[in-house]
């Protein structure tokens, strides 16, 4: 698959590297015991790594219900389960180094990796907390790395309340973690400005889709 990538300047090269975690993670506080971790530019060569992905990713187009009719997916999808081989080293690297920082409050190593393809701004993800295979009580911690132009992630409590919003791409890490899953939700907007295409790669424990 050949799409249009606007390259960043700060991450034009063909190297793909992680950067440190530790202090430069940043780490908002939420209510309802929800938090948030943010570090801009984790991956270095995230255009390349996009490139890379765009076109081995056997990606599928899914259709699900909705209300009373069945609808496209507006984005493309892989997910890779616990035994199976992830497409670039640089993800397996990235999956375990989440792993390792995060293990005390993780609890298990992540397992799991969904890729969703945002072809272009009319592509996105409605509300929703990452709950499949959860208990209503249990917390679980999603990590995303997104490649690719930026699009917006937008956060608000469950129930509604003020909406945060981070624009992320070109190899940042937004992590979300205590409650987040079952108190907040998140979404990934529609936008009619002109914008390019984007991976978002989404690490998760066992049962968590």
């Amino acid at each position: 698959m050949r799409l249009a990538l606007q390259g960043s300047l700060l991450d034009c090269g063909d190297e793909i590297e992680l950067g440190p975690l530790g202090s430069s993670v940043r780490r908002t506080v939420l209510d309802r015991g929800a938090w948030i971790d943010v570090r801009p530019g984790w991956v270095t060569g995230s255009d390349a790594l996009f490139d890379r992905l765009a076109g081995s990713v056997p990606w599928r187009a899914e259709r699900r219900h909705m209300y009373d009719r069945v609808v496209d997916v507006p984005r493309l999808l892989k997910f890779y389960g616990e035994d199976e081989e992830l497409p670039e080293p640089i993800l397996r690297e990235a999956r375990d180094a989440l792993s390792a920082h995060y293990a005390r409050e993780l609890g298990e190593p992540f397992r799991t990796a969904g890729l969703c393809l945002y072809r272009d701004g009319a592509d996105s993800v409605a509300w929703h907390g990452d709950r499949i295979g959860r208990g209503s009580r249990e917390d679980t911690m999603v990590a995303i790395v997104s490649i690719g132009a930026p699009r917006s992630l937008l956060l608000r409590p469950r129930g509604g309340g003020p909406t945060l919003r981070h624009d992320l791409g070109h190899g940042d890490l937004l992590v979300m973690g205590g409650s987040c899953q079952r108190t907040w939700e998140h979404a990934v907007p529609k936008t009619a400005r002109p914008t390019g295409p984007r991976i978002s790669i989404q690490f998760r424990p066992s049962g968590v889709r």
